[in-house]
């Protein structure tokens, strides 16, 4: 009887710990939010759909080593693969002593949002902001904080990466809202017709978008000198989000003098990092050269 006692208290206990890592974004108002009834679902199946609170995650290490990394899984901008593409991943990294955020994003949707074009870039920014700010409370580096992204999480991270110059959020201290590196997974990065995956960009820039808007958040088109280094990796015959996303960022970043380092494999297909159980070691790798492992 006492052990089945212990088990409960100490299933109990972790429930709360855990309970206890998930951190609201924001402290006030959601910005660029509507009123709405509108409620979250699929968190019983490992991905989120219809957020109106964004959160983080942390998943915590046993041995912090200064750097973090915003986890931003993808879903098409129609749901986020919460489980599959970030809290497993957030262990991978967890366990090599970087210190893992998931980000629960909203998603674009004129229901919930003035702008569907930037809420998910607000909330990208918001998380990165929070990060830096509170650098001591979690013993991180505030000058070693990354963003990962898939699919078209890879688009919002890449977006992050490219837009840090404009502020989308309250940001008095003029926080730097720059990442310190940049990790794309099978990215969606183009708004391009023919390039860019269609159902995501539907999602965030509409059905009949402006040409403006296509070149806002085409993020290949938005690189500069100062655009964190990155790490891309994709399957070369991924039919859903076409590798020409990655090897256009590239291009452009190589062009830019920016650092960047790509593994491209040759099978795999959309979602590979389900199947190819090694595909975190050439990212390790190049952590550990660049100091952030």
């Amino acid at each position: 009887m006492k052990n089945k006692l212990f088990a409960i208290i100490l299933v109990l206990g972790n429930y709360i710990a855990n309970a206890q890592q998930i951190t609201p974004l924001y402290e006030g108002a959601v910005p660029n939010a509507k009123a709405t009834n509108i409620t979250e679902t699929g968190g019983d199946k490992g991905m989120y759909k219809d957020v109106t609170v964004p959160t983080l995650e942390y998943i915590k290490p046993e041995k912090p080593n200064g750097t973090s990394v915003i986890i931003v899984a993808g879903g098409g901008y129609s749901v986020i693969v919460y489980n599959g593409e970030g809290i497993s991943t957030a262990k991978a990294l967890a366990d090599k002593g970087i210190s893992a955020f998931v980000l629960k994003y909203r998603l674009p949707s004129d229901n919930i949002m003035v702008d569907k074009k930037v809420g998910s870039l607000q909330d990208a920014q918001q998380a990165i902001k929070f990060l830096r700010e509170n650098a001591d409370k979690y013993g991180i580096d505030k000058n070693k904080i990354g963003i990962m992204g898939f699919s078209a999480g890879g688009h919002l991270a890449s977006t992050a990466a490219t837009h840090f110059e404009k502020s989308y959020i309250e940001n008095p201290n003029n926080t730097s809202l720059r990442p310190d590196f940049q990790i794309l997974v099978y990215p969606v990065i183009s708004m391009k017709e023919g390039l860019t995956h269609g159902g995501s960009r539907d999602n965030l820039i509409g059905k009949n978008p402006t040409d403006a808007d296509i070149e806002a958040f085409s993020n290949e088109l938005q690189i500069k000198a100062n655009t964190p280094p990155a790490y891309l990796t994709h399957a070369a015959d991924d039919k859903l989000v076409d590798v020409d996303n990655s090897i256009s960022y590239f291009e452009n970043l190589r062009k830019n003098k920016v650092e960047v380092e790509m593994h491209i494999f040759p099978k795999g297909d959309h979602g590979f990092i389900f199947r190819h159980k090694g595909w975190m070691e050439p990212l390790f790798d190049w952590m550990k050269r660049n100091s952030w492992l």
